[in-house]
């Protein structure tokens, strides 16, 4: 195996790394761009301190423009935004994914509810992919895949693998992006299920400082 030089430096060596075996995924290829592995997170001290090939900017909230803008402008990694789908919809959901690609997001994720006529519209106003959350099983694929989604992004659980294979069964060269879980034989599982590329949900910043400040405490 050939051997990767690797750079790095003393104030930059302490970041969120993704697992490893997210390398033996064949990623999804956007705009020449391959993307293997993808960060769920709008924490921007984390998003540029990470090694993960994107971000997922999706949060519990009415998507706000100022929100995405803000991201966008921090990042040093692509970012695929969150536009709602669910209590946002419809008209306000358009606007939401048009100001974000001209803002410069590589993508948008909608939420599971959104209806297909959303993402019909979607496909006539913009020009980057339309990623769409999947939960259960009993989504009706064969009607999301007509309507236009591009990227499916699988967050199931423990059933995302089943989730992930029944995608896959039902067309075979559709990108899928899932939630791989914290453990290599869960990542493993989704990726010999179909995945072409792994979401990875980072500790949180007081998770992360809670070594460091431990450290401290013991250097007093």
């Amino acid at each position: 195996m050939e051997r990767i030089p690797n750079f790095g430096s003393r104030l930059r060596k302490n970041i969120v790394t993704v697992p490893e075996i997210i390398d033996r995924c064949s990623g999804i290829r956007v705009f020449g761009q391959l993307l293997k592995s993808f960060l769920f997170s709008t924490d921007v001290a984390i998003i540029r301190n990470t090694n993960a090939n994107a971000i997922i900017a999706v949060y519990p909230f009415t998507p706000q423009p100022v929100i995405s803008q803000s991201l966008i402008l921090a990042s040093d990694k692509p970012i695929f935004c969150g536009i709602g789908g669910g209590i946002t919809s419809g008209e306000r959901s358009i606007e939401l994914a048009i100001h974000a690609e001209f803002q410069g997001a590589l993508g948008i994720v909608l939420n599971k509810p959104a209806p297909n006529d959303l993402i019909y519209r979607l496909k006539e106003k913009i020009d980057i992919p339309i990623v769409l959350t999947v939960v259960s099983e009993r989504d009706d694929i064969k009607g999301r895949l007509e309507a236009g989604v591009d990227i499916f992004n699988v967050s199931g659980a423990v059933k995302t693998p089943d989730i992930v294979k029944k995608i896959r069964d039902i067309d075979a060269h559709v990108a899928i992006l899932a939630t791989g879980g914290k453990t290599e034989d869960t990542i493993s599982a989704c990726m010999e299920a179909g995945a072409n590329a792994i979401s990875y949900t980072p500790p949180s910043t007081a998770e992360l400082f809670k070594d460091i400040m431990i450290r401290y405490r013991t250097e007093l």
